[in-house]
């Protein structure tokens, strides 16, 4: 082939770089090797997304047949006129559609359709296609694509994850039509443990899906839903309406998640829009064997006492499902009896208890571990009542520390695991602590002196901006014990200076940036002061170590005073307050820095109070920091209505106006003190910024709020606030205001007219106003 072409005829072949390309560009095809790690030598034939930087494999040909060379590999189409991947010198196929019966085997071709898909069929009409990748899924769900059941040939077309990052080989995880028969989607671990559904469809969408309801706007404003239950077959699919022009697909990922991303181009990344299921942990065998999940940790698995990673690069990739192994094993006699004293067990407490576990008679605990231990293949036993025995491995062992469960369980361990002390005399166990203690008072002493020497002399930089050791921050936080919280970009812990300043560090997560470049920010932001925008104190930057050293906060942020209680936690007073410092802070953000800082993300999380309640706009930096790089914060959203500019969706430049859409979403919330969008014990929801945009026009906004929540300010001060929001949230950037002009108009130096109301945010509320969204009574 001399050219990029969409179609392979009976007389062509594909080799090396060759590639065919669907008519409108979008989609390739042609041989490719898995970008991480661990595919070294593996090479497969694949379809790609043409078009986007990097590396984006949507359906793979020959999954469980590498080859190692596609310079000397082909794909053509056979004398019987199946689709193949053989090497040159061979007759017979790594790979073929396997098409049965061919009766024009010389007409057929292979075509790359602009929807992705790849159909093998008769020309010059290939639309009744012989065979087609659709009907072949591998990991990825594209739209026009279905998960069907055939019910006369009992058929099944079924996603089916990766192996791992590197290898497209079929993995545990995959995602079908129920095979129970509900009218709903599963997905299960090793194509039998159904760890999460979809609800039954309901007429419009499935039950446990609000995402995917037809009153939540986006995606529906984007996307069309289908359930088909006929005689012939059973299906589910999805398209994107035509003048939508994104970019969409959906993955069941290696880590047993299921996810819908859609291609964000001003970021040059893809945001996820759904992920599911929520929690991590219930993702059966996403930790694998012999660990345990933790759903609030900063790494979600960790090997048990006793145990390591079964593949370690695997864990770097964030791929667990092989999970640990034993480090030493257990010792059992020939006849398959037990010395009873050279295994032990260790207790971990507030558990999830794994699967599959033997109910076995036992009186007391005691007698519960000698069943344990006289039997060789039990590794592991609980007592509450009821003795209960593991044998070999363990599985989907879940921390439920700060609630959920008051079980315990007890793993089985090689004596040299375990320190037995139980042979030595107490007083010679009595001579070690104490000497132990008193060698580790001193050291400790010693130690404490060093580092608050060493932490006292730090080197500052860029004025005040101080450059941590890793080892000092650890020191500061007493190893990270105590969390603040987690943001979009990592964990915050609480932290303690010499001189008992209090600070937040905070740990950046899957954060890569060169060191010279990182300082080089680092340094900038540290210059950076206002008021209303958190002051970065200091950092550290040793390898992929990246850690930001704030001002702590003592209030907390903004989110815990609208959202956690009571609306009338803050006074109009106090609302006023934080509206205007935050459109303050984020004006010197926009207009007074040397270089204009767009922050991306600007929600009531990242806004921080003081003890004053003077707001704070934290994480501004993470944007300059990340470059164009956003895809972490837009995961955030999980497509529901939030905080995103239109732009974002669309694909256009994202400039400081898309600062001021959220800040005028944010700004709806401070106003009324709940989320712009509530379930209120109904299917239906409504979009609070829609009404708000209505009711000004028609002159009765104040009929929104009950008294409680406008006490103390005047119709026009509320209406003005709410002239502002709606102005801010404007399709058209042009026609939104700067932040400086915002805080002008909400200190009352500036008039303003009343806006339209938003088309954007009228689709997005379409068919709401059934259902009302704030009492204009009092509350009771």
């Amino acid at each position: 082939m001399h050219r990029a072409s969409d179609t392979l005829t009976a007389n062509q072949q594909l080799s090396g770089n060759q590639k065919l390309i669907s008519q409108d560009g979008n989609f390739a095809l042609g041989f490719f090797q898995p970008s991480a790690e661990g595919s070294n030598g593996k090479w497969y034939i694949g379809i790609w997304y043409n078009k986007i930087p990097g590396q984006t494999i949507v359906w793979v040909a020959n999954r469980e047949t590498p080859i190692s060379d596609p310079i000397s590999s082909i794909l053509t189409i056979s004398d019987d006129g199946n689709l193949v991947v053989r090497l040159n010198n061979s007759e017979s196929p790594m790979w073929s559609t396997n098409i049965k019966n061919n009766t024009a085997p010389t007409s057929t071709v292979a075509m790359l359709l602009n929807t992705g898909n790849l159909v093998v069929g008769h020309a010059p009409n290939t639309s009744t296609p012989l065979w087609q990748s659709f009907d072949d899924f591998t990991d990825t769900w594209l739209p026009g694509n279905k998960l069907s059941r055939n019910k006369k040939t009992g058929t099944v077309k079924r996603m089916i994850s990766w192996k791992d990052h590197g290898d497209p080989t079929p993995g545990m995880f995959s995602i079908e039509l129920d095979p129970k028969g509900s009218p709903q989607y599963v997905l299960l671990w090793n194509s039998s443990v159904v760890y999460w559904g979809s609800g039954n469809w309901t007429g419009n969408s499935f039950s446990g899906v609000p995402e995917l309801s037809p009153t939540n706007s986006y995606p529906n404003s984007v996307y069309t839903f289908q359930f088909v239950d006929n005689d012939e077959e059973t299906y589910f699919t999805y398209t994107v309406k035509s003048d939508a022009k994104i970019f969409t697909r959906g993955t069941v990922d290696v880590t047993g998640l299921f996810q819908a991303f859609v291609w964000i181009e001003a970021a040059q990344s893809w945001m996820t829009f759904f992920t599911q299921p929520k929690a991590k942990c219930s993702v059966y065998g996403m930790c694998g064997e012999n660990s345990m999940c933790s759903e609030n940790a900063a790494s979600s698995c960790s090997c048990l006492k006793g145990f390591i990673e079964t593949y370690p690069n695997n864990w770097v990739l964030n791929d667990h499902t092989a999970g640990c192994r034993r480090n030493v094993p257990l010792k059992c006699e020939n006849n398959g009896s037990v010395k009873a004293k050279q295994d032990g067990f260790y207790q971990i407490n507030s558990v999830k208890l794994p699967d599959n576990a033997h109910i076995i008679n036992a009186d007391n605990i005691h007698d519960c571990e000698l069943i344990c231990l006289n039997n060789c293949s039990c590794t592991a036993y609980s007592h509450n009542g009821t003795c209960l025995v593991w044998h070999d491995r363990l599985m989907n062992l879940q921390d439920s520390a700060g609630g959920g469960s008051d079980d315990r369980i007890f793993i089985r361990l090689a004596a040299s695991e375990i320190h037995n002390s139980e042979t030595k005399k107490w007083w010679v166990i009595g001579i070690i602590i104490g000497g132990f203690i008193i060698l580790s008072f001193g050291v400790t002493i010693i130690y404490f002196i060093h580092k608050r020497r060493r932490i006292g002399s730090i080197d500052q930089q860029g004025g005040s901006l101080i450059s941590f050791k890793y080892s000092d921050l650890q020191f500061l936080t007493r190893n990270f014990s105590e969390r603040l919280g987690a943001g979009s970009f990592g964990s915050v812990f609480k932290g303690v200076l010499p001189d008992k300043t209090t600070v937040a560090i905070k740990k950046l997560e899957g954060f890569h940036q060169g060191e010279k470049q990182f300082r080089a920010e680092v340094s900038t932001i540290g210059s950076i002061h206002h008021m209303n925008l958190i002051r970065l104190l200091g950092f550290c930057s040793e390898g992929v170590k990246k850690l930001l050293v704030y001002e702590y906060m003592p209030n907390g942020s903004l989110d815990k005073y609208m959202f956690d209680s009571s609306p009338n936690t803050l006074s109009w007073k106090i609302k006023h307050q934080i509206a205007v410092g935050i459109a303050k802070g984020l004006a010197y953000l926009h207009e007074e820095c040397r270089d204009c800082i767009i922050h991306c993300d600007i929600k009531p999380e990242n806004i921080l109070l003081d003890t004053s309640f003077v707001p704070k706009v934290a994480d501004f930096g993470l944007a300059k920091l990340l470059g164009r790089n956003f895809s972490r914060v837009l995961t955030s959203m999980r497509g529901t209505v939030g905080y995103l500019a239109p732009e974002w969706i669309s694909g256009e430049a994202i400039t400081t106006k898309a600062d001021v859409f959220s800040y005028g979403m944010m700004l709806f919330e401070i106003i009324s003190g709940k989320r712009n969008l509530e379930h209120k014990g109904t299917s239906m929801e409504t979009f609070f910024p829609v009404l708000v945009a209505r009711k000004l026009l028609a002159g009765e906004v104040h009929t929104l709020f009950g008294s409680e929540l406008i006490n103390g300010v005047s119709v026009g001060d509320l209406e003005r606030i709410c002239k502002v929001a709606c102005w801010c949230v404007q399709d058209n950037e042009n026609s939104r205001p700067t932040m400086g002009e915002v805080v002008k108009i909400l200190e009352g130096l500036v008039d303003v007219e009343l806006p339209p109301v938003p088309r954007y945010l009228e689709v997005l509320a379409d068919g709401s106003e059934n259902v009302r969204f704030f009492s204009s009574e009092p509350t009771k």
